[in-house]
């Protein structure tokens, strides 16, 4: 259901600016989207914080250690030592370790991601290794062989959940129009 845009909603909305998803403007903006990825943006808030932080905490060090140096009274220096070099030293050991944080938080994207394409390697592998061992030496699939088993009227795949425990089983030939198909594997007769 898509409702008209009303012009309280335009309004809102800047001009010469597209809307999510307009044909305009695609809403691309060569930026990679966070959306449900909650690792990558707390490894990118992590990081632009232990950015700002750090370099910050330094810069507030400077900044007290110049007003220290500017005044001959030791109570107003103390004030500078208090204020510009412990409050400078906290902000540098916090804006170190929340980008320690965002190294360890891409790390384990990192270790998060090699599992994911690991895991679907082997299953590409595991599903190859099983094409393989199911094919004869002509490329077929040999499950796929319609067969009969006994002397029966009903034509089968070769896994056939129906005749699986049966060792009678013969490959139906090219006079197979007398046989039914099976209901549950819905052979197909190669010719």
């Amino acid at each position: 259901m898509t409702t008209a845009a009303t012009p309280s909603s335009r309004a809102a909305r800047p001009q010469g600016l597209p809307r999510a998803g307009d044909a305009t403007g695609s809403g691309r903006s060569g930026i990679a989207p966070l959306k449900d990825n909650h690792y990558a943006l707390l490894q990118v808030v992590l990081f632009w914080a232990g950015a700002i932080m750090l370099p910050l905490g330094i810069v507030v060090i400077i900044l007290g250690w110049y007003g220290a140096a500017n005044t001959p009274y030791q109570w107003d220096q103390m004030s500078y030592v208090v204020s510009g070099g412990m409050l400078g030293l906290g902000l540098t050991f916090v804006g170190g370790f929340l980008y320690f944080g965002a190294w360890l938080a891409r790390i384990a994207a990192d270790g998060r991601e090699s599992s994911k394409r690991l895991a679907d390697t082997l299953l590409v592998l595991a599903e190859v290794t099983a094409t393989t061992a199911r094919s004869d030496e002509q490329g077929h699939d040999v499950g796929a062989i319609p067969v009969v088993a006994g002397g029966g009227t009903t034509m089968h795949r070769r896994d056939c959940a129906l005749i699986a425990h049966r060792e009678d089983l013969s490959p139906v030939g090219e006079d197979n129009a007398h046989l039914a198909t099976c209901r549950v594997c819905r052979p197909t007769a190669r010719h």
